[in-house]
């Protein structure tokens, strides 16, 4: 394959980290952009004996942020040719009537507003080339509603929509555009769901073998890998044991 730019949001664990580490090691260069500097800089060390690879500190949920950062690129990396936007959270699991709205802030501003902030300041640079991929990682929840999931399903329905009516916007200029949809995947996903506690953390993974970042970041690969003419649009990837956002076979 001919070297590539890629941008990865969320670098620093979990599904990010796992495509960086994997993009590096097939013929990428990367940007890995986080809003934790020390893990930023520990990764590109580590991947710096394979690739190219630069880091941007930042939080998606800031506008003004997002922009110098990446306007701060030097020319050698401007020209992205690949997005991930990986950057998401979920906050607490609780039914609307006593939902937090500092839990729905959290979320709508990290996975609506931060993935729309990011494309805004790359999809010039790839209309311009026409050329890019972009690639958003939703969720079966945003496929799927389940009890107390509301504003949470509700930002991933909203990055389901975004990723179709960019498709439709890009397409004129050749621009790929795929979205990702898993079910239950072992990260630091649930850890910040439930705010550090552990136990109830670790329960939705408990009798069955969920999916790893590795997983995700193997189809991600899979999908950069299609010839020209095709694009992987919308893939929906579950644990065997997962039938659905609900229906999950454990023991």
């Amino acid at each position: 394959m001919q070297k590539r730019i890629a941008l990865i949001t969320g670098a620093t664990s979990g599904i990010g980290e796992a495509t960086a580490r994997l993009l590096a090691a097939h013929n990428f260069d990367i940007i890995l952009c986080g809003r934790r500097r020390e893990r930023l800089e520990t990764l590109q060390q580590e991947l710096a004996a394979q690739t190219k690879v630069t880091t941007l500190s930042f939080d998606v949920r800031e506008h003004a942020d997002v922009q110098r950062a990446i306007a701060s690129l030097p020319v050698e990396w401007k020209n992205i040719d690949v997005l991930v936007n990986n950057a998401g959270n979920a906050h607490g699991l609780d039914p609307i009537q006593t939902g937090s709205l500092a839990d729905w802030d959290a979320m709508i501003d990290i996975n609506v507003k931060g993935l729309l902030y990011v494309s805004k300041e790359v999809i010039p640079v790839m209309t311009s080339r026409q050329l890019g991929h972009i690639i958003n990682l939703g969720s079966i929840a945003g496929k799927e509603v389940y009890p107390n999931g509301n504003v949470y399903c509700a930002s991933k329905f909203a990055v389901d929509a975004l990723t179709r009516g960019m498709r439709m916007d890009l397409n004129a200029y050749g621009i790929k555009v795929t979205s990702i949809n898993p079910g239950l995947v072992e990260t630091e996903f649930s850890l910040v769901r439930f705010k550090g506690d552990e136990s109830k953390a670790s329960a939705p993974y408990q009798g069955m073998t969920p999916l790893q970042g590795t997983d995700i970041a193997d189809i991600i690969l899979y999908v950069l890998q299609a010839p020209p003419h095709v694009v992987l649009a919308d893939i929906t990837v579950f644990p065997t044991a997962q039938a659905s956002s609900t229906q999950v076979k454990r023991g």
